[in-house]
């Protein structure tokens, strides 16, 4: 019987660290449509993925567009009079540009040229300007608008996985951010 049970220990340690790994998230072919805020892959096809001190460094350099595509929800259009609205504040890596919703797998046509157009004015009109995009730690929404970018023919896209939370943790600065206006305002 003590035999049985140093099998099934020492078969369970060695199976450890391959359940592990089948455990981690995967870099999935199609955007993510739901569970935005997951544990996120540790990669993007044909991108750079950037660590806190290299997002840092490309920062501190002024040699990459930082775009933060954190979602923010919009004043409901059927409020009572009177109401009063308060956005939630961001504090986003100083000098982004922040375009809201964009990260989502499914963009209507209106969301889907303002990110267009947000790059465009980010890169100034060159795709093979450097792109950082990011959002939250574990926050699809920078994965998805990494892919997306990339599909729209940026050659030079870097995601910052640990988004505004690695940036916090390391103690860098931040700045108040106010969105790009969205299409629907």
């Amino acid at each position: 019987m003590k035999r049985r049970i140093a099998a099934a220990l020492v078969a369970a340690t060695l199976a450890a660290p391959a359940f592990a790994q089948q455990l981690e998230p995967f870099e999935p072919e199609v955007y993510r449509t739901d569970n935005y805020r997951a544990p996120v892959p540790a990669t993007l096809a044909h991108a750079r993925v950037l660590t806190t001190g290299e997002a840092e460094a490309i920062w501190r350099a002024k040699t990459g567009a930082f775009i933060d595509v954190l979602p923010r929800a919009p004043k409901p259009k059927n409020l009572p009079e009177g109401t009063v609205w308060r956005d939630t504040p961001r504090k986003n890596i100083p000098g982004s540009i922040w375009l809201p919703d964009t990260g989502y797998g499914n963009l209507p046509p209106a969301m889907d040229d303002y990110f267009q157009r947000g790059l465009a004015r980010a890169s100034r009109g060159d795709k093979s300007a450097l792109l950082v995009i990011y959002c939250l730690a574990d926050c699809w929404m920078s994965w998805n608008a990494g892919k997306r970018a990339l599909a729209y023919g940026y050659s030079n896209v870097a995601w910052y996985p640990d988004g505004t939370d690695g940036w916090e943790r390391a103690k860098l600065p931040t700045d108040e951010a106010q969105p790009e206006p969205r299409p629907d305002q």
